[in-house]
């Protein structure tokens, strides 16, 4: 797996190197042209089990009845939906205004009410310090432009033992598994992009976001150096990773 540059100047951008400064911009460019059918662009990159990581990822969080959760990058509503029904209080975060958009009208058909919506930079959260009793990323920590600033904001919002948890793309090292991937997301995923919304190249960028994304081990050191104590990282079939972090005075 590709590795982020370590210039302080430049961020991956999945396939390529650019300025930091220029992702949010790029970043929030993929996700306004996916908005509307990102259903589809994940059964696209995941083969479908998104739905089946996230049911467990909730699981995993286990939130509580009236408990506050922070689900950042949460824009369409897929995990808070799942948080609310378990009774929790769900304020939804995302950087980008039209997947919140999408998030907002999904609630709304559905009929979910009390959550709460707000546009906001994981780097940058607007919310005073220890406010939430829990916090979630899903499918969201590798598009920031600087991960360890997205998780020292994490952990300045959660309250004395909050809970951290981050579920995210990442490889296995089954036989066969990484090559038989690379075939399915350099041929066919961008192609899948082009079809159906006409945007190969937000598909390339979402691919190679996952696979230059830092590998286990030195993921969980970042968390660790954020402040998170009790950290563990696990993968969870076929590639995935699911970070479960409780902390401590």
């Amino acid at each position: 797996m590709d590795q982020p540059t370590t210039d302080h100047d430049t961020v991956s951008f999945g396939y390529e190197d650019i300025a930091a400064d220029e992702k949010a911009a790029r970043v929030g460019a993929v996700f306004s042209n996916v908005a509307s059918k990102y259903d589809i662009m994940n059964d696209a990159m995941s083969g479908g089990m998104h739905r089946l990581w996230k049911d467990r990822f909730v699981k995993r969080v286990k939130p509580q009845h009236g408990e506050a959760v922070l689900d950042m990058a949460g824009g369409t509503g897929d995990i808070a939906f799942r948080m609310a029904e378990r009774g929790a209080e769900v304020t939804v975060a995302d950087i980008n205004q039209d997947m919140l958009d999408v998030g907002i009208e999904r609630a709304m058909e559905r009929g979910i009410t009390g959550l709460s919506w707000s546009c906001q930079n994981a780097e940058e959260l607007s919310y005073p310090a220890r406010q939430f009793d829990a916090y979630t990323i899903a499918f969201g920590i590798r598009n920031v432009t600087r991960i360890d600033k997205a998780l020292r904001e994490a952990h300045r919002v959660l309250k004395f033992g909050g809970r951290f948890f981050c579920l995210e793309f990442s490889t296995v090292e089954w036989p066969g598994f990484r090559e038989a991937y690379d075939l399915y997301s350099h041929k066919l995923v961008p192609q899948i992009g082009k079809m159906v919304a006409g945007d190969e190249d937000s598909y390339r960028y979402l691919i190679e976001s996952i696979r230059r994304f830092p590998p286990m081990p030195e993921f969980e050191r970042m968390i660790r150096d954020a402040g998170f104590e009790n950290t563990r990282v696990e993968p969870i079939m076929g590639g995935l990773v699911a970070i479960h972090s409780g902390w401590k005075v």
